[in-house]
């Protein structure tokens, strides 16, 4: 065989083992994947790009039954995403309360953790189109995740750990309360446990318990501001949303305005906002639109965002509970909102009545049989007004931040109070 035939040979060999190697890669995928897909046989799974310091990762759509004691009642598209370490370390399952969000989580970094995050049903692209609203209950979402966890424990033989952020961590905790075993160890953040629709605390929060006197006149003050500047602050958000091509129809602007300036108190406080920052009475239009759009932001009431949220006041109105607006700064300045409730916000072609006794039950265990609870809370956060209160004699570890905000995080402790809180976790996981 002369030189050129040789290489044309070699070549082609080469190529055709390459080409043969890749096909049965791609056949065969890893043993994790080959898992995933004996376990959820009927899902769509699609690699994805690793985040940081994980080897494999997996978008699964799973047909999620609608009722999970009536599957015969028809499925919807489940989006849940799983990213991989090590089959014997710890799985962190993030408990999302709204649309998934694929980044690494706390926990799952502070642990060295694989982790699973699962999209609260009908939120995000796991919303069917119609809601179906009678299957968006607590209890069938509890229900995803328990038929989730319960196939990949085999798989995944360390400690269990569930966390979750504000109606996510609320979500991480009623998870907790039924289902016990499915977790070793609860982590959630900044979560409320709501007492009623409109829960009084939260105005009792940011109008005596909080900030100082001053500053809570301040934020009075600032409210009034924006009503008495009614025309030329509608002038500001009709601006901003031709700007940034926002439609208000579902919300009129009008109803933005006086929204906006009822739900200060209660962001100003969440957020964590300096009491230095607030407009005074002397400052602009643009000034006064510019710091409510900072801390309330106007798009939460345009077409867009309302649309986002209907399961969200859903849940609010009919199981979880949620705040009222204080009317007393400002009564004599409103034209358009007529009701303290956030109904408003809800679905408007859905009959919802509130079932005060379902949060009542989860905060019932929580605070009587709830071990192994590591709580986390800004002292400044309004929602942290209706954090649960866990009896002594349990194995549970609360975290308040002086000062903190809704966005308290455990790396925004003390060096002390960290190590405090890597302690608990280790014993509890050991």
């Amino acid at each position: 065989m002369n030189k050129i035939k040789y290489i044309a040979v070699l070549l082609l060999v080469t190529l055709n083992f390459q080409f043969g190697f890749a096909q049965t890669d791609v056949a065969v995928g890893t043993d994790l994947e080959k898992s995933l897909m004996e376990l959820f046989p009927k899902a769509e799974i699609k690699k994805m790009k690793n985040l940081d310091g994980y080897s494999e990762s997996y978008q699964l759509i799973l047909d999620q039954p609608l009722d999970h004691s009536h599957p015969e009642r028809g499925t919807f598209k489940h989006f849940i995403y799983l990213s991989h370490l090590d089959f014997k370390k710890p799985m962190v399952i993030e408990t999302e309360g709204y649309a998934a969000r694929y980044v690494k989580n706390e926990v799952s970094s502070l642990l060295n953790a694989n982790q699973l995050i699962v999209e609260y049903r009908f939120y995000g692209k796991s919303r069917p189109n119609p809601i179906p609203w009678e299957y968006l209950t607590n209890d069938q979402a509890i229900a995803d995740y328990h038929s989730i966890v319960q196939k990949l424990k085999p798989l995944y033989s360390g400690k269990w750990i569930s966390t979750g952020i504000s109606k996510g961590g609320e979500t991480t905790l009623i998870y907790k309360s039924k289902y016990p075993k499915d977790v070793d160890v609860a982590m959630p953040y900044v979560a409320p446990l709501i007492k009623t629709q409109e829960d009084p605390r939260t105005v009792e929060h940011y109008t005596s318990k909080v900030g100082t006197a001053e500053c809570r006149a301040n934020v009075v003050q600032f409210q009034r501001a924006l009503l008495l500047n009614r025309t030329a602050l509608l002038k500001e958000i009709k601006e901003h949303a031709a700007k940034e091509k926002m439609k208000f129809t579902e919300l009129s602007i009008e109803e933005a305005l006086e929204y906006g300036a009822l739900e200060f108190p209660f962001s100003f406080w969440q957020w964590g906002a300096n009491c230095a920052d607030i407009p005074d009475s002397s400052s602009t239009a643009k000034e006064l639109f510019d710091y409510l759009n900072k801390v309330v932001g106007i798009s939460f009431y345009n077409d867009e965002q309302y649309y986002n949220l209907l399961p969200s006041y859903y849940q609010h109105m009919s199981e979880l509970g949620y705040y009222g607006f204080d009317f007393t700064p400002v009564k004599d300045l409103l034209q358009v909102v007529k009701s303290t409730s956030n109904m408003r916000f809800a679905p408007k072609d859905v009959a919802i009545t509130y079932n005060p006794k379902y949060i009542q039950k989860v905060r019932k265990f929580v605070e009587r049989k709830g071990d192994k609870i590591l709580y986390i809370y800004g002292g400044d956060d309004t929602w942290g007004a209706c954090a649960p209160s866990p009896k002594r004699r349990l194995d549970v570890l609360k975290m308040v931040l002086p000062g903190g905000s809704h966005s308290t995080r455990v790396k925004d402790f003390p060096k002390e109070d960290q190590q405090k809180i890597m302690k608990t976790l280790e014993r509890w996981l050991q």
